[in-house]
């Protein structure tokens, strides 16, 4: 993994203030997301969704997405039940591949997204779904590319790129067919939902368009709906996706790594969490939310992965909403920052080892887990991500489950697993690799 950028600003300078007794991650300073290249491109549509909107209209998507997806189970035992459920479909469908190598990527994609359609759409898809699975390549591909030196060159010279062949273009025709996919969806339950009886996201969102008919300035119609129905689904499953494979190879790579720290450290391989899940949960039941307070090592190996793997390093970029003084710099209204999530992550005042993979960097001097100031993996502040209590759910429910009832195996040696990930861009996009799983 790349070291952070030394010049970036540590935990303390994301958090220092900048303005008068107001912390900049919380402070409306910030709240702002400005239009980049890609999103341009895409055209009005992009600001009807939760991402890059601003202001009220923001602030009324957030206020009422948060609301419905709370009544729709997010964040409750209701979800985590559900999860449970597609976790136990995850370990159906990998027992049936077991003893072969294959990369895990796309059935832990399938499972992912899975959770999130039955939130949206109220139902959940067959791994073998061919427009589920035209789904998930769009969202994967757009993912992919985003994070590629084409997706960040595009966002530097968009007019020169327009005129150069690449796969950038693929973005804009991949969003069309996103688009066009989540609006036969809608169009399905406009015409068999029961008004004032939601089932899914899209039902509330049909409610509320119901409701608010006759106001002129209402935010909630079909091309917002569209949009933050995409949001969604592409924040709900690319990074969540991302972090559960990447740790997987983590787990190949460091089967018995046993090098001595101050305190020393457990030996970091999936033997120990196994050990920790069959004590604390056994194999009788799948492991349960309720678990994770009892599993503090696993804990700890859960937040390390997402810690070293920075899936968005760079965050998503913000706009000053106001002019601000920042370490001696003075910063006008409507310049666009980038919070460096990476540069806290890898913050030697926060973290015991930051450039290696430790879990000690999240466990006290006695074995308890410990979480820690500088862990970001969601941003922070008004506009952290509004999936966070979900996929912090889902990565625990998948990678436990997954560890419960497989032995973990690579075709390489784990000395010669490389972690560096496969492009840098938007997201730190894991490399492919091969994995045999074993049932226990």
């Amino acid at each position: 993994m790349p070291p952070a950028p030394r010049s970036g600003p540590s935990q303390q300078g994301i958090k220092e203030p900048s303005v008068p007794a107001a912390p900049w991650p919380h402070t409306p300073t910030i709240a702002w997301k400005p239009t980049t290249a890609w999103s341009f491109e895409f055209g009005q549509t992009t600001h009807e969704g939760i991402v890059f909107s601003n202001g009220h209209l923001w602030h009324t998507l957030r206020t009422f997405t948060v609301g419905s997806l709370k009544k729709l189970g997010i964040g409750s035992r209701s979800i985590a039940e559900r999860i449970q459920e597609e976790a136990a479909a995850l370990i159906q469908e990998l027992s049936l591949i077991q003893g072969a190598s294959f990369d895990p990527l796309s059935h832990i994609r399938n499972a992912v997204a899975n959770v999130i359609c039955s939130v949206v759409f109220g139902e959940r898809y067959a791994y073998d779904d061919p427009d589920f699975r035209i789904l998930l390549n769009l969202l994967n591909d757009n993912f992919q590319i985003l994070s590629s030196q084409w997706g960040q060159m595009y966002n530097i010279f968009p007019s020169f790129l327009d005129w150069i062949p690449g796969p950038h273009h693929r973005i804009f025709s991949n969003f069309n067919k996103l688009q066009a996919f989540i609006s036969k969806e809608i169009k399905k339950h406009e015409e068999n939902r029961q008004p004032e009886e939601p089932q899914n996201f899209i039902d509330c969102f049909l409610d509320q368009m119901d409701k608010a008919k006759q106001d002129p300035r209402s935010h909630f119609y079909m091309e917002t709906l569209v949009m933050t129905t995409h949001n969604l689904f592409f924040g709900g499953t690319e990074t969540t996706s991302t972090t559960i494979h990447y740790g997987l190879l983590i787990l190949l790579k460091y089967p018995n790594v046993t090098e001595a720290f101050d305190p020393p450290s457990p030996s970091i391989f999936p033997e120990k969490i196994q050990e920790e899940i069959d004590t604390v949960v056994g194999r009788d039941r799948l492991p349960c939310l309720q678990d994770r307070d009892n599993l503090p090592y696993t804990n700890a190996v859960i937040h390390e992965i997402q810690r070293f793997i920075s899936v968005l390093p760079m965050g998503l970029p913000h706009i000053l909403t106001q002019d601000t003084h920042f370490r001696g710099h003075f910063l006008l209204k409507g310049t666009t920052i980038l919070p460096l999530l990476i540069s806290a992550h890898r913050d030697p005042t926060q973290f015991k080892d930051p450039e290696n993979f430790n879990p000690n960097n999240f466990l006290d001097d006695k074995g308890a887990f410990q979480n820690n100031d500088a862990f970001m993996p969601f941003a922070l502040g008004k506009r952290i991500c509004l999936g966070a209590g979900l996929a912090r759910m889902e990565i625990f429910l998948f990678l436990t489950t997954i560890l419960q009832r497989f032995t973990l195996c690579t075709v390489k040696r784990p000395e010669e697993i490389d972690l560096s990930p496969k492009s840098t861009g938007l997201g730190n996009v894991s490399p492919p690799y091969e994995l045999l799983l074993k049932i226990r």
